[in-house]
């Protein structure tokens, strides 16, 4: 998987890194549901390179080869769901030893963090996510193995320095994750910025049709610990169904128009509520007041990504009245799809999103999808009035 073809992440991502089957010539690559491979007579050897499906599947292939190929990795493995994907990786490591994470990230993943790490025996500092300086106090030389990023982190869409805090990671011998999934390598390739491994929550953006559930890892090598996160994956049956993985093939070839569209629409709504009279604060880094736009622009190449928060004038109640109001977007949880989804994000995560890195309860967050702008900005101008 380490070889990437000369072409663009345009070209990569439409033909799925799929050449066509051999013997039918099928341009779309075949679902393969077994569980169980037979083995030749004679030797007893497999007759192809799987035993059983919760080892690999070979569905798996052509979808693994394409999300290495996209981060720019030498390996790539798919799950049954993001939170699976970072259950394999916190499990690789041992107990004793010391993790950094942010404050504000998705807070299924950091809850379910903070009281693994409890219960195992792991240390965990939370930071400041755009705060380098935190980053690099919070790491304990012989004791920390693993950073854990997100960026833009949900659902502020805090901006954190990959390269930087890689620097940092790389100095002090500690591996970097990179939560990657809604910037997706259309717009940011954490493993050229120094990260050893991305996580999406395929669910979202690869797939982008909000009928998949799924993760993905891709790591830079294939070391004893990528090969610790494939044991998990196999022993913890996270494994994901093949008509699950084809789908998400299917849904990652067009990923680079959808993450086109969606930027754009984004950019548009984020810079028409700017100052608007309903709206406190637009959280999007693509505005050029955002805390984080000066290191977005450097690490995010061709958009800022789909994903925006209104922090609404009013608090709370002004907030949960607008939401009520739309009838364009889908009052839904999730991010990615098409279609744009708004939630009142605080009450989605309700008392187990409390803590440090507790949503704002005026905070609407919105997941752009690829409709008209126009009819979106009316859609909130509407919900707003």
């Amino acid at each position: 998987m380490s070889e990437r073809p000369p072409y663009h992440l345009d070209t990569l991502t439409a033909h799925g890194a799929y050449e066509g089957d051999r013997e039918s010539g099928a341009v779309v690559p075949p679902i393969v549901p077994a569980t169980t491979y037979a083995r030749r007579a004679q030797d007893y050897d497999l007759v192809g390179a799987t035993s059983y499906t919760r080892d690999h599947n070979p569905t798996y292939e052509p979808l693994e080869r394409a999300l290495a190929a996209l981060e720019g990795g030498r390996a790539a493995a798919v799950f049954s769901a993001g939170l699976g994907a970072c259950a394999c990786v916190i499990q690789a490591l041992a107990p004793g030893d010391h993790v950094v994470a942010q404050k504000t990230m998705y807070w299924g993943f950091r809850n379910w963090l903070e009281d693994f790490a409890a219960r195992w025996g792991l240390g965990l500092t939370l930071v400041d996510a755009g705060d380098t300086a935190a980053w690099e106090a919070a790491i304990e030389p012989g004791r920390t193995k693993l950073a854990w990023v997100e960026t833009p982190s949900n659902p502020l869409w805090q901006v954190v320095d990959i390269e930087a805090v890689s620097a940092l990671c790389r100095a002090a011998g500690v591996r970097l994750v990179v939560d990657n999934t809604v910037a997706t390598p259309i717009l940011t390739r954490p493993l050229s910025l120094g990260a050893d491994l991305v996580m999406h929550s395929a669910t979202k953006y690869l797939n982008g049709h909000s009928d998949v559930l799924a993760g993905a890892l891709i790591s830079a090598q294939e070391d004893p610990f990528w090969q610790r996160v494939l044991y998990n994956r196999s022993k913890l049956a996270s494994v994901l169904g093949p008509f699950e993985a084809w789908l998400l093939h299917r849904g990652l070839r067009t990923l680079h128009l959808r993450i086109e569209r969606a930027c754009a629409n984004a950019a548009a709504i984020a810079a028409h509520f700017q100052g608007h009279p309903a709206v406190d604060q637009v959280l999007y880094p693509g505005l050029a007041t955002h805390p984080g736009h000066e290191v977005a622009a450097r690490q995010m190449t061709g958009g800022f990504g789909g994903m925006m928060s209104l922090r609404v004038k009013g608090g709370g109640e002004a907030a949960l009245a607008a939401v009520k109001r739309v009838k364009l977007f889908a009052r839904a949880t999730s991010l990615g799809g098409v279609e744009s989804l708004i939630e009142h994000r605080a009450t989605i995560e309700g008392e187990a999103g409390g803590g440090e890195g507790a949503v704002p309860q005026d905070l609407l967050r919105l997941s752009i999808g690829v409709e008209h702008a126009g009819d979106l900005i009316a859609d909130l101008e509407q919900a707003f009035s």
